[in-house]
């Protein structure tokens, strides 16, 4: 077992009435003036901004707001709202929404106290040495960001998509009311539910393999993922299997699953280039990513992925022969994936295969002209993820 160091300060209010402590809670970690971060318009059309608002504005908290978030949140926004935090005197940034829009947050609570470029982050030309506090209204379950020290920007000047992890970033509080998330789009709430249990997978497929009690935890969390969102794609409304949901995010990403362990995360570094390249909806790419990467390394350690098979996926296992019941355990989430609506390869997720000249661009990216490696489960060079990215594209490697 490794050794490990577990933090997760985040205070978590969670519930139908959680909303009602948002000016509580500001208070409390010091908010005096507010940046309000939001994405597109949903949250005003819920009524989620004008309740905010009105909490605040009655506690007499004051506030300024940015919205314009997208999907894979871009640095010109996030330049924006670090000139904006500075010309109003903002020192609390309360991001309400779901992965992208608390990334932004973050990024923009790096920048403010900041007195170069805050790219130089991303850029490992800095190290952030502070950041303003943040507070979470969570309306999607997916990214985990809400209780996670990671922070993932794209740069539009050159598709760079990068991210940086430090605990400064990490959220002061999280409200999480599930009911927020019963309009949530279909292709949305499965992408949300593929890129939690990847939060999960990307730790529990590891070398350090005797850590009994964080393995059952990530069983039962992609388990009840998996059961949950066939629940919740039937009836949007379910109250408990969107609270399941909810909750697993946070889990998912808060490092309880990587707890005696040695996380990998080479299929999510490897996804960044393609919703760099193509603007994708970042579960999807994981989605249409991980089997090939499941192939290509399984060979490094058989039995996990048989573990994986029979614990997680249900699939019988055949004693005599390991590898066939480890690749019945990839075939069978692929499976799972296409009956949420998730792609699992390349040309199912942008409608075409990837060009050669597009692989060995994103290849290029991911490992920085050969300078870096990826993962841990297997350490994978330039050579190693453009393999991938064809398995992926549908070329047999």
């Amino acid at each position: 077992m490794k050794d490990f160091n577990f933090y997760a300060p985040t205070q978590v209010v969670f519930g139908r009435t959680a909303e009602e402590q948002v000016a509580a809670l500001v208070k409390k970690y010091g908010g005096t003036k507010v940046l309000i971060h939001y994405g597109g318009g949903s949250a005003r059309r819920s009524g989620l901004l004008d309740k905010v608002y009105g909490l605040l504005a009655e506690a007499g908290i004051a506030y300024v707001e940015l919205g314009g978030v997208v999907p894979n949140p871009r640095l010109s926004l996030v330049r924006q709202g670090i000139d904006l935090c500075r010309r109003e005197g903002v020192d609390f940034i309360l991001a309400v929404g779901g992965g992208s829009v608390i990334d932004s947050a973050k990024a923009i609570g790096y920048g403010v106290p900041y007195d170069g470029d805050v790219w130089d982050f991303w850029m490992q030309r800095a190290r952030p040495q502070a950041c303003l506090p943040i507070g979470v209204m969570l309306t999607i379950p997916a990214a985990g960001s809400e209780m996670s020290n990671s922070c993932v920007i794209t740069n539009e000047d050159g598709d760079l998509k990068k991210g940086v992890n430090s605990d400064l970033c990490r959220c002061r509080f999280c409200i999480m009311n599930p009911e927020r998330t019963f309009t949530l789009p279909p292709y949305q709430t499965a992408a949300g539910a593929t890129d939690i249990m990847m939060h999960t997978m990307e730790r529990y497929f590891t070398q350090h393999t005797d850590m009994t009690l964080t393995d059952a935890i990530s069983e039962a969390l992609l388990r009840t993922v998996k059961d949950s969102v066939f629940e919740v794609l039937r009836h949007p409304e379910d109250y408990r299997h969107r609270a399941q949901i909810m909750w697993a995010g946070s889990l998912s990403h808060n490092d309880l699953t990587e707890c005696g362990t040695c996380k990998d995360f080479a299929t999510h570094r490897i996804e960044h280039e393609l919703s760099a390249m193509f603007d994708v909806t970042h579960g999807a790419g994981l989605s249409a990513l991980w089997g090939s990467w499941a192939r290509y390394v399984m060979s490094e350690n058989v039995s996990r992925f048989v573990q994986f098979a029979v614990n997680v996926m249900g699939v019988e296992n055949d004693f005599a022969d390991p590898q066939r019941t480890a690749e019945k355990g990839i075939e069978a989430i692929e499976r799972f994936y296409h009956a949420i609506g998730m792609p699992v390869n390349i040309p199912e997720l942008l409608g075409r295969p990837a060009t050669d000249d597009e692989i060995l661009e994103m290849a290029r990216k991911c490992c920085q002209d050969g300078k870096i490696t990826q993962g841990n489960f297997k350490v994978l060079n330039q050579t190693d993820v453009e393999a991938i990215y064809r398995m992926a594209n549908g070329v047999k490697v």
